[in-house]
């Protein structure tokens, strides 16, 4: 077995793909025709996005999901995107769009780690590598 995705329910598939394009400096490697669901190439798991509309769709019969906002409190979940340059690529995210949530700082182990929230209110951490 391996992991393929991480699937993120949006309001907008485009404008979230080139929110992380330009953030992040990922490619979009896919989109449907009805820009209701989009990829980006981000290394070897794939990160995509569906609209809401999708997810009730696909979940017809089931509970549903609780939708991001940045309004709400953070879920208990975020992605991680690991650097060597971070301040400068956290403050790009910041000009693409993104809130900071926790400013760098620090860990006793000598990481920097930062965190932001995506215009969707989907919790992300920018973070140094983690040195042996």
């Amino acid at each position: 077995m391996k992991y393929a995705y991480t699937i993120f329910y949006v309001e907008d598939v485009s404008a979230t793909l080139q929110f992380y394009v330009r953030a992040f400096g990922f490619q979009q490697k896919f989109i449907t025709p009805e820009q209701d669901y989009g990829e980006l190439i981000s290394g070897e798991t794939t990160i995509a996005f569906a609209s809401l509309a999708l997810g009730e769709s696909n979940f017809h019969g089931a509970s549903g999901f609780e939708k991001t906002d940045l309004v709400k409190k953070s879920t208990g979940m975020e992605m991680a995107f690991v650097t060597d340059t971070i301040e400068e690529d956290f403050q790009r995210a910041i000009d693409a769009g993104a809130v900071e949530y926790v400013g760098i700082a620090t860990k006793p182990w000598g990481q920097q780690v930062g965190y932001l929230r995506d215009p969707n209110g989907i919790l992300i951490e920018i973070c140094t590598p983690v040195k042996k």
